[in-house]
């Protein structure tokens, strides 16, 4: 079983060591035979009725003892023992299922544990310091950021935050594209454009970029420089377009991306890979170990090795080399740097680049489980319930910063990370703007705004509040989700999924919303009012970090 050192995995930890020495001592005694005891989990139930915990070990191990789940149950009610556990009682159920309930109070300890912690409660040490890089986004600097980098950002930067939060130490990093083919075929639209719009009879490259960017790029440089570059040779023309070009854009991107609240500790130049001869390296190191095949004049990566169907160029038969091979050197620059695991962030239609990547890194001598791969599907954007095309050839799509100024960075956020990378998204524009129930991040920042209000009307700081006073079913259900947390962004972090995090600030928004139509906070019984304070103190709490962790801001008032 798979637990952390947590509020609650602390607690389902002690049930599930108690479980498993009762089947022990049942085997000693000669009640029960099995060879070993399998996993299984210490769940919450559905239903508060049925108990605080429960266990399915009776229903897993049945066919191994020989006996009914429901009898084998029993024999494991008959021995267990509770010292050490919170655990009062347990009862069977159904086929076969224990339920535990825990003594009396034990929420409210909970609750107090919270209230110590305030906004450092969900933090824990699930990653233990490791070292881990999140790269994502990486677009070419050849255009502008659109909705797939947009969801990109949204799940490396909100991934990242969580990863943090669980215990990980995390690094950021974009990978500038400033080398290579693309860059070429860029410095060859550039020219066209800057020839042009001097008036130059040339055309325009068949396969250059279209992005509408770039032409008021070329019209900004004209009106800074004039025709100062029209007169020198084409190479040198071309190079210095270039630079101007990739300066401007990707400054362009940085401020984009800080605008969505997405901000790296490293940016990687591709350049840096070519100009300090780390690509040159890393081919004699794949040589040194026959990993290289030449042929047709080319050198060729043996994927074969290690499955893959065929081989693949790194070094073209002019002896330049692919974007593959800088690709392979820059992931090994990375283990280099001392990071022991990598994420990478990509779009779908890059799904054939992985097992190769991974193959890559472990002929380079390390375990393909250390580079980690998440692909991300497609965002259909939708406005007035008709989807708007988004085409990057012919400069029409909708771009980030376009997003953010329509529906706001929180919501263009929240909706990319509510999903799991590997769904199909469809980004309802008009929904994302609106001030309704029906929106989920809204919602979520509603009910913190809301909390915030209750705690200024009621003008007092709760100190030892009594928190034993909260028994009302919504109280309870409330303090249960709170407890929750450090498990959910522990699992959130290990799976690899900040869309587990936007479920649950969902969820625990309903149960304060629900709380809020029940139960009045501001009350003449004052001892009752600061539990419930402390109990909203708390909500808001986690609400925060949750949304921190997500990039997405928690506001007072709305």
């Amino acid at each position: 079983m798979q637990e952390f050192n947590t509020v609650m995995g602390q607690r389902r930890q002690a049930i599930h060591q108690a479980v498993c020495a009762a089947l022990e001592q049942a085997k000693a005694a000669g009640r029960i035979s099995f060879e070993q005891i399998p996993d299984f989990p210490v769940e919450r139930p559905r239903e508060a009725a049925h108990g605080d915990f429960a266990v399915n070990a009776a229903m897993v191990m049945a066919k191994q003892c020989h006996m009914a789940p429901r009898d084998l149950a029993k024999i494991i009610a008959e021995t267990i023992d509770f010292s050490g556990t919170e655990v009062e009682k347990m009862e069977i159920a159904g086929p076969g299922f224990i339920n535990f309930r825990m003594k009396e109070g034990w929420l409210q300890r909970v609750l107090a544990d919270i209230l110590a912690q305030g906004e450092d409660f969900g933090r824990s040490d699930t990653g233990k310091g490791q070292k881990i890089q999140v790269e994502f986004v990486s677009a070419n600097p050849t255009g502008e950021l659109h909705m797939g980098n947009a969801r990109g950002a949204a799940i490396g930067d909100s991934l990242a935050g969580i990863l943090d939060l669980a215990g990980w130490k995390v690094q950021r990093e974009y990978y500038v594209n400033d080398a290579g083919n693309q860059i070429e075929k860029f410095a060859n639209t550039l020219n066209a454009l800057y020839l042009q719009q001097l008036g130059q009879d040339i055309e325009f490259p068949e396969d250059g970029y279209h992005g509408a960017d770039l032409p008021i790029l070329i019209k900004g440089l004209i009106e800074e420089i004039g025709d100062k570059y029209l007169h020198i040779e084409e190479s040198l023309r071309k190079e210095y377009l270039a630079e101007y070009a990739l300066e401007k854009k990707i400054a362009a991107i940085r401020l984009a991306l800080e605008h969505f609240n997405v901000y790296y500790d490293k940016w990687f130049s591709e350049r840096e890979l070519h100009d300090s001869g780390k690509i040159k390296d890393v081919l004699e190191a794949l040589d040194q170990d026959k990993w290289l095949l030449e042929k047709e004049g080319a050198v060729w990566l043996d994927c074969e090795r290690f499955g893959e169907e065929k081989p693949e160029v790194l070094v073209r038969a002019n002896g330049i080399p692919t974007y593959f091979a800088a690709d392979i050197a820059y992931h090994l620059n990375k283990f280099q740097r001392g990071f022991e695991q990598v994420i990478d962030i990509w779009g779908a239609d890059h799904h054939g680049h992985v097992a190769r990547m991974k193959g890559a890194m472990e002929a380079l001598g390390y375990k393909k489980e250390q580079l980690e791969v998440i692909l991300m599907q497609f965002v259909r954007l939708y406005q007035n319930g008709e989807l708007l095309k988004m085409s990057k050839r012919t400069g029409t799509y909708v771009t980030l910063e376009e997003l953010v100024e329509e529906v706001g960075r929180d919501a263009a956020r929240f909706f990319f990370v509510m999903r799991g990378a590997d769904s199909l998204i469809d980004f309802d524009m008009d929904l994302a703007k609106s001030q309704s129930a029906d929106n989920p991040v809204y919602y979520v920042q509603y009910a913190h705004a809301r909390i915030c209000s209750i705690l200024s009307q009621a003008g007092r700081q709760p100190e030892n509040a009594d928190v034993s006073l909260l028994t009302q079913a919504s109280e309870q259900e409330m303090i249960r989700r709170l407890a929750d947390f450090p498990d959910e962004v522990a699992i959130a972090a290990v799976n690899r999924e900040p869309h587990r995090i936007a479920g649950y600030v969902m969820d625990l928004a309903g149960l304060f919303h629900n709380f809020y139509n029940h139960c009045h906070c501001i009350i003449e019984d004052t001892a009752l009012m600061d539990a419930r304070l402390s109990l909203i103190q708390s909500v808001a709490a986690v609400i925060r970090s949750a949304l921190k962790a997500l990039g997405v801001s928690a506001p007072e008032k709305m």
